[in-house]
């Protein structure tokens, strides 16, 4: 792909919904595929009480609905506002108690964790069941749509191809604690291929003989894939 093709695909647009300001590609197709569609309100007409503590809508107590499930709430059970990256909102946006406890969750993989896929991180790389291995810097493109993988060779992997991630591990620490995270199973569909593909990462030491980098980003492509599997199931 082009300098000046990928470009339009990562251009944005601000539009104002019902719901606020956001952000959005100009090209639907190019959305991130952690990302969420604006939920369909519920009609006024149908919410004559609040879904949340049943008090009946009145002059003083009106309806409001929530940004990320589009119920409908009074001020005291909708009054939050809550940052929703997922929805591309440019200010935080008003939810319900029930989503703003998501929302809150979520934050931390768009504040801290996203940052880390895009920086990459050094893996031994092999294909299938190659008992060869490439040492490669992985991170995710900047569109979040690839995986990409830059050693000798090059490889690009749709993010919303992978049908299944495994984090792989080794022994547990002195005094107990959670395993140790090594590596991480990938399988996808590769286009123009039958049946599905399947690629493992070794977190390899980086400029520094530290392998804490890699390790930070298999936490948080494990929480990446997490999200993907959500958005599919919405």
């Amino acid at each position: 792909m082009s300098s000046e093709v990928a470009a339009r695909c990562d251009a944005k647009k601000l539009v104002r919904s019902p719901s606020g300001l956001r952000m959005v590609p100009e090209h639907r197709a190019f959305g991130s595929p952690f990302g969420l569609e604006e939920p369909q309100w519920v009609p006024d007409k149908e919410c004559p009480r609040c879904m949340q503590c049943d008090a009946k809508f009145d002059f003083l107590t009106r309806k409001h609905h929530c940004r990320r499930c589009g119920k409908c709430f009074c001020d005291k059970c909708c009054g939050q506002k809550v940052a929703l990256p997922r929805m591309c909102f440019v200010d935080p946006v008003r939810q319900c108690a029930a989503c703003a406890l998501v929302s809150r969750k979520e934050a931390e993989f768009f504040d801290k964790q996203l940052r880390v896929l895009l920086s990459g991180a050094t893996f031994l790389v092999s294909f299938g069941n190659s008992a060869n291995s490439e040492t490669m810097v992985c991170r995710l493109s900047s569109n979040q749509r690839y995986l990409l993988l830059d050693g000798a060779s090059h490889h690009e992997i749709e993010v919303t191809h992978i049908s299944a991630v495994q984090v792989l591990t080794e022994g547990f620490p002195a005094g107990g604690g959670a395993a140790r995270a090594t590596g991480m199973s990938l399988q996808f569909s590769a286009p123009g291929a039958a049946g599905v593909a399947q690629l493992k990462l070794t977190a390899g030491e980086d400029a520094h003989g530290s392998r804490k980098q890699a390790t930070a980003w298999l936490a948080a492509m494990h929480k990446a894939a997490k999200l993907l599997y959500e958005s599919r199931d919405q």
